[in-house]
């Protein structure tokens, strides 16, 4: 019987980037930390930080702080105790440093963005944008679940902690960056009260209807694990009630949609096999596959 992990794979042998391919590879048919290596080593460019549509939504060569993210998760994914991942960080964070806006976060994105397509929420025309919490804390909450030690971290963390602690996050995006720093910085205490402070805004902005349709924000989304720091907000019965909702949703040529407009056929493509990767990661994260 064909499997939902075997469509997956079909759809992303015909559509998928190489990255995807060698991440399904990974998680799923025993492929190698070194073969997704290679693969994410061509997005890196000579200035250290990632770039070449990492991030698929905006098509710019140059690196772009979301990219920084994306490459992170990736060395997450197969481990930072390999000696080619720490070859890649250090350059990263020497770049990160380059950008960093005052107060010590990185933008949002930055004006090279507009050198090449690119979807509109991702445009920008200050030519000196200001730091933001995303992708800021993702990166800074990466970096420090693997211990690593870099100038620009420190500076990044207290930014981190006084938009965290003081300000009114709004945005469902810079709430799940937010999490994945308070699930891995240091100081735990810390972490667990500006949790609680961050609470009823992550409840705000998650549907309550499983089927809600366009693009919304889903509880899964700000829990993929079972380990996940939000996973406390939500009940059994709606996390088992999401993941049926997302087995569901599998395309009949095997890979998951994505909820928003994109620059090209192929950057949909592209998009959904990043998605369709995630949903699988999620999916056995829970026990579903």
């Amino acid at each position: 019987m064909t499997t939902i992990l075997d469509t997956a794979w079909t759809f992303l042998q015909c559509n998928g980037r190489l990255l995807e391919r060698r991440l399904f590879a990974f998680h799923f048919r025993r492929g190698s930390s070194a073969s997704v290596l290679t693969a994410l080593k061509a997005y890196q460019n000579d200035d250290g930080g990632f770039g070449h549509a990492l991030e698929p939504d905006k098509r710019t060569a140059a690196s772009q702080p979301i990219d920084q993210e994306v490459a992170l998760r990736v060395m997450d994914q197969i481990g930072f105790d390999q000696m080619a991942v720490q070859a890649m960080i250090g350059p990263l964070c020497d770049w990160l440093a380059t950008v960093t806006a005052a107060g010590g976060g990185v933008p949002f994105t930055l004006p090279t963005v507009m050198d090449a397509p690119h979807a509109p929420w991702w445009g920008t025309d200050d030519p000196q944008p200001p730091a933001n919490i995303n992708p800021t804390a993702s990166i800074a909450g990466l970096l420090h679940k693997h211990g690593a030690h870099h100038a620009w971290l420190p500076r990044a963390t207290d930014y981190c902690w006084r938009v965290i602690e003081t300000a009114e996050i709004d945005d469902p995006h810079g709430l799940v960056a937010a999490l994945v720093f308070l699930q891995h910085v240091p100081e735990r205490a810390r972490a667990e009260r500006a949790f609680g402070r961050l609470s009823a805004h992550i409840l705000k902005h998650v549907t309550p209807e499983v089927a809600a349709q366009g693009y919304v924000h889903r509880p899964l989304e700000f829990a993929p694990t079972p380990n996940s720091i939000g996973r406390p907000l939500f009940s059994d019965a709606l996390i088992a009630a999401n993941l049926d909702y997302l087995m569901a949703q599998q395309q009949a040529d095997g890979g998951w949609p994505i909820a928003w407009p994109t620059v090209s056929a192929a950057n949909e493509y592209e998009y959904r096999g990043v998605v369709t990767l995630g949903a699988l990661k999620t999916l056995a994260a829970y026990g579903r596959i």
